[in-house]
């Protein structure tokens, strides 16, 4: 079968043919309609993710029709499914264990014609969605419902802030919020993004290269946010407290331009604010998450679909950060 595989440093993307896996006992094969990028993918080609080995096909997110079923698992033979790429979450709902670790690294991923997956994995693909979209969900999808339902405790009439809107997540995080009733504002680095946000339903967006952004979202916001979801920290972060609510939730779930720089802690205690960090989630979660993407009909952001091929190109768009929602790969 054809595959992407991360097959050293110097070639971290290579398009290749390699034996097709075989489903054992509680397992099945995937064949894969379509896969999706996330910036961990991304991190990994670039050599800047713990665990790396080689060679690993790439990609944890996968859609597709169950082709082979072993032991146990007979009855999603031929059935469209998501896969969940989180596994081994463990007994805590408030963490992962030590054995968690993510499709696509260690385990190979579902950028191929074919992905081997415990069957414990599997969903059914939501009706309303098509291969490219169905891709696009499990993990942006999941982060998203954990950070603001779980995490945040969000409601509806709630003010939240999406830091960063442009991202798959953060076209998640907009969505579900939008869904649940709540007033989102956003910001982004673009005024293009920032635009669809609000065709989207967001309140108002800030351009974070703006000097006076903080100021401009008190203004429109009319005082502060409830929650406000971060996937970037940095140099600016320090400002989010100021622009909370007192009790507001800050939740975070990357660090993509920095780490939390110094800062005044006395607005933390005083407004009894709470900064909260997560990632991905659990299965009794993503089955939620699932849930409410059928409930409400959400449809996930597809930014672009290249073919399995020219994958390459995909994870040069994603390098330069100018998709607004997932970048997805065409595989069926």
């Amino acid at each position: 079968m054809k595959a992407i595989v991360l097959e050293s440093a110097e070639n971290p993307i290579a398009y290749k043919e390699v034996e097709k896996p075989t489903a054992g006992p509680g397992e099945v094969l995937v064949k894969v309609k379509a896969a999706a990028l996330n910036r961990r993918d991304y991190w990994i080609t670039i050599g800047k993710y713990a665990g790396i080995k080689y060679p690993t096909i790439l990609g944890a997110d996968g859609a597709g029709i169950v082709a082979e079923a072993g032991e146990g698992a007979e009855e999603w033979l031929n059935k469209d499914v998501i896969i969940n790429p989180g596994h081994n979450w463990g007994e805590h709902p408030e963490f992962q264990s030590k054995d968690f670790k993510m499709l696509g690294l260690p385990d190979d991923g579902a950028l191929a014609e074919y992905v081997k997956i415990k069957a414990e994995y599997l969903y059914p693909k939501p009706a309303h969605l098509n291969w490219e979209q169905a891709a696009a969900l499990p993990l942006a999808g999941l982060t998203a419902y954990r950070a603001l339902f779980t995490k945040a405790r969000i409601k509806k009439g709630d003010k939240v802030l999406i830091i960063g809107v442009g991202a798959g997540t953060g076209t998640f995080l907009l969505q579900l919020a939008i869904a649940v009733g709540a007033q989102v504002f956003v910001t982004s680095g673009s005024g293009e993004k920032l635009a669809r946000a609000k065709q989207m339903g967001a309140a108002a967006g800030v351009n974070y290269k703006a000097q006076d952004w903080a100021e401009e979202l008190k203004h429109f916001s009319r005082g502060g946010f409830d929650i406000v979801a971060d996937s970037a920290l940095g140099p600016d972060f320090n400002k989010i407290p100021d622009l909370c609510n007192p009790g507001a939730r800050i939740v975070f779930f990357g660090g993509t331009a920095g780490n939390i720089p110094e800062m005044n802690a006395r607005p933390i205690f005083w407004k009894q604010l709470q900064i909260l960090g997560t990632t991905m989630g659990t299965q009794e979660e993503f089955k939620a998450m699932v849930s409410f993407v059928n409930e409400h009909k959400i449809v996930p952001v597809v930014d672009e679909v290249f073919p399995l091929a020219d994958a390459a190109k995909a994870f040069k768009k994603m390098e330069q950060s100018s998709q607004f929602g997932k970048l997805v790969i065409s595989v069926g």
